[in-house]
């Protein structure tokens, strides 16, 4: 029954007799010297009829509780002040009568103000001499916590919380309204739900969590009375410590023989309570993501707080937006997959364990949502005990001079997504699938053959005669990895056998520009500003001469996002953390919507994704490949994949790369504390921990089929290369120029019954795309054709070393 119905009456008599009163009885109750001013009593009466009547009421703190992307499994828990309201329903009627007993006998008889228990505060404390009974009821308490948590300054909480005439006044005029506003189990629901109960456990649920591990509806008497207890001085009732416990029994046992006083149990129900032994589970609720439900968990938690702490959805600055996440009351459905996770940090120990100074690092993205499956290293993501630390010092020889520590085997640095002082590793060559899409986006067919020499001078400046200059130069000429890639090859086959002599002119002829911006519309972020400065300046980024082959700063996340574009027909999606997330009345917020865009047109996308099927051994009705650097990726996941491998310069780091239509991975092995290292990173380690967490990832998932490029993209318009055979060079070159082909001369003289210095023949020969690259081949003059020697018998491709 709600107090407003009361007789007005009623309320006006009442509220004329605090007014009187207020002056002499509350300050009687505080302050029994001066109790019996006149001075008191004319003040008092004045103040409390100037006092507004409504009180500002404010949410108090709430937890914000963040699952994996099944919305059950517990990821993690954020919060300022450990508390979740709940509905009064949902507490024990033991716990309800408890409170009662320990701070307001007659709750349910009064209109917020006890005015028989302020006269018995003013007698007591008046013949005591001192303080010693407060005459605050359970309403007026409420009214106390709320003004101090609805305050906008400092002072207000000072204010809220002083023993002073003018606050209990101002706690009688609030307290009378809100009896009129609300029900009597509408004002209990509200102070058990804001009530501290030490320990860090603010409102019912929360104590009830932390002491006894259990939900409020199932508080026993025993476990009710110590509770309600605790309201009065936590720190003093504290059953966690040793000076504490034995009051916290002492006043269990008085508050359930106050429990008897009001009826709300019997003598021996009491009797039998009392002879509980209490024992407490002191067990805090984990708070932020060094507290996860899982160690590795972490990596991924810190990664969510720092997308949060970058959305302006959530407060105009840093400080509002985690005042939101831990005050708020969030429930949060992560994007953490718990079985690819788990998949990726066990393939990462199986590969290198956790303690190593190098790090397998690897992130799992989905294509076409971009929502993040995992993120694994083997690290733990946890903060060095400064006292016990257990870090070895840092591999960095500059920082190891100094004593530094470095982040093994405990780290909270954001090793996999970027941050900080993190700006990513250089990922070799995958960044050639960018200059493969440069090349698609500008009509240059799968088909475009390339004649990749062993050394190719580019126009790319770079110092005199440096270790990356053509011998008496200024221009930069890469090599291959092994000589034996040279000769004519087409993306599909430069691709899989990551041919560095014909990305560079490849990605001279379509412009680094426009390979930069392939990568940036593929989700690459440029995080280091060095790398920025390039990416950012088109002149500068055209003499970006080894772009191609991955010696920007790159993470994980970023790398395994660009490949989800592409298996997802071009569709570019943020990397994003959530799935949903509903706010503490239950409604759901847009932000956790993914956000896309079309970052290349579908054909493109097909086009790179079929020659990525390549490396990894995988193939489709259109591709032609010849040879991968990890060619047996297909057959140990067992589904359509398509991928990268790469290496930097004396191996200081090694990459791979590998999607289906529904999970892309990607992994990079370095040392995270010093770039330079003179580690030779093995992709014996890297390889396997990438496509073993897409194999366990994919278990039981469908197999689904990239969609493979049409004709014109991957052929081109086809035309006949003209016969040549045993003309002039000059000759062939000319007429094969003007049937609308790029002529390149090989110098290496074949067998063939031509005479010597003439035409032997072309690479390719028959047809081939408009605008590719033939190949003049020059007789040797020995009267045998190449073609007609015996090859042996045939062999497999076999990768060489992982590039």
């Amino acid at each position: 029954m709600r107090k407003r119905d009361h007789n007005l009456l009623t309320n006006a008599a009442s509220l004329l007799i605090c007014g009187l009163l207020a002056g002499v009885v509350v300050a009687a109750a505080a302050f029994p010297v001066v109790a019996m001013s006149g001075l008191a009593a004319k003040a008092g009466a004045e103040t409390f009829d100037k006092l507004p009547s409504e009180l500002t009421v404010k949410r108090s703190p709430q937890i914000s509780y963040l699952y994996a992307s099944d919305g059950k499994t517990p990821l993690a828990t954020m919060y300022d002040e450990n508390r979740r309201d709940i509905p009064l329903k949902e507490v024990s009627p033991n716990m309800q009568k408890a409170i009662i007993a320990a701070e307001d006998h007659n709750f349910y008889k009064h209109n917020g103000v006890d005015m028989k228990g302020i006269g018995r505060a003013f007698l007591a404390n008046n013949s005591a001499g001192e303080t010693q009974q407060g005459a605050s009821t359970l309403t007026m308490q409420y009214v106390r916590l709320q003004i101090a948590y609805s305050a906008t300054h400092p002072q207000d909480v000072v204010d809220a919380t002083e023993d002073t005439t003018a606050r209990k006044l101002r706690e009688i005029r609030y307290a009378m309204q809100i009896s009129q506003d609300l029900s009597k189990d509408e004002i209990l629901e509200r102070y058990l739900n804001l009530a501290a109960f030490g320990n860090g456990a603010y409102g019912i649920f929360a104590a009830s969590q932390v002491y006894f591990g259990k939900h409020p509806k199932d508080l026993t008497i025993d476990e009710s009375a110590m509770l309600a207890g605790l309201v009065k001085a936590p720190s003093e009732f504290n059953p966690t410590t040793k000076t504490g416990y034995p009051q916290a029994v002492a006043r269990r046992d008085y508050v359930i023989n106050n429990m008897v006083k009001i009826g709300a149990i019997t003598q021996q129900e009491a009797d039998a309570a009392k002879a509980v032994k209490l024992v407490v589970k002191d067990k805090a609720t984990p708070n932020g993501c060094v507290a996860t439900n899982k160690n590795h968990w972490g990596f991924f938690c810190d990664y969510f707080y720092r997308w949060w702490m970058d959305e302006e959805t959530f407060g105009a600055t840093r400080y509002d937006r985690e005042r939101r996440l831990k005050s708020g009351g969030y429930t949060i459905i992560t994007s953490l997959d718990v079985k690819t996770q788990e998949a990726a940090k066990k393939a990462v120990e199986r590969n290198l364990k956790t303690g190593s100074k190098n790090a397998p690092m690897i992130a799992a993205v989905e294509p076409g949502t971009g929502r993040v499956r995992a993120l694994a290293t083997n690290r733990n993501f946890k903060l060095d005990d400064p006292n016990k630390p257990q870090n070895k010092i840092s591999s960095n020889p500059a920082k190891a001079k100094k004593k530094i520590r470095g982040t093994y085997p405990n780290t909270t640095n954001p090793l996999l997504t970027g941050g900080g002082d993190i700006r990513g590793y250089q990922a070799g060559s995958t960044f050639k699938i960018f200059t493969l899409v440069a090349a698609l986006e500008k009509g240059y067919p799968l088909d475009y053959t390339i004649n990749a020499p062993v050394q190719f001078k580019s126009k790319y400046p770079v110092d005199y005669n440096g270790e990356a200059a053509c011998p008496g130069t200024s221009y930069y000429c890469p090599k291959n990895a092994s000589p034996s890639l040279a000769g004519p090859h087409n993306m599909w086959s430069a691709f899989g056998k990551s041919v560095n002599t014909y990305f560079i002119p490849l990605q001279q002829q379509v412009g680094t520009w426009s390979v930069v911006e392939a990568a940036r519309k593929l989700g690459i972020r440029f995080l280091s500003s060095s790398d920025a400065d390039f990416a950012d300046n088109k002149e500068a980024a055209n003499n970006w001469g080894p772009f191609s082959l991955g010696v920007t700063d790159v993470t994980p996340l970023d790398l395994a996002n660009a490949y989800a574009t592409l298996a997802a027909d071009g569709k570019h999606c943020e990397p994003i953390p959530v799935q949903e997330i509903r706010d503490h009345e239950g409604n759901k917020l847009d932000v956790a919507n993914p956000r896309c865009d079309q970052a290349v047109k579908p054909e493109v996308a097909r086009a790179a994704i079929d020659a990525a099927r390549c490396p990894v051994g995988d193939h489709s009705s259109t591709s032609r490949c010849r040879g991968g650097t990890a060619t047996d990726v297909r057959r140990i996941v067992g589904k359509p994949v398509a991928g990268k491998t790469g290496t930097t310069d004396a191996a200081k780091t090694a990459s791979m790369v590998v999607t289906t239509k529904q999970l892309s991975v990607a992994g990079i092995l370095g040392d995270p504390d010093w770039a330079q290292t003179t580690d030779f990173m093995s992709h014996g380690i890297i390889n396997p921990a990438v496509y073993e967490t897409l194999r366990d990832a994919m278990k039981g998932k469908e197999s689904i089929e990239f969609t493979p490029p049409g004709s014109k993209t991957a052929n081109g318009e086809q035309r006949s290369i003209p016969d040549v055979k045993c003309q002039s060079v000059d000759a062939a070159r000319a007429r094969i120029k003007d049937a609308g082909f790029n002529v390149e001369v090989d110098t290496d003289r074949v067998n063939s019954s031509c005479p010597a210095g003439t035409v032997a023949g072309t690479s390719p020969d028959g047809r081939t795309s408009k605008g590719g690259t033939v190949t003049i081949q020059i007789s040797n003059g020995n009267g045998r054709d190449e073609d007609d020697q015996s090859q042996g018998p045939n062999r497999p491709n076999r990768p060489g070393r992982p590039r």
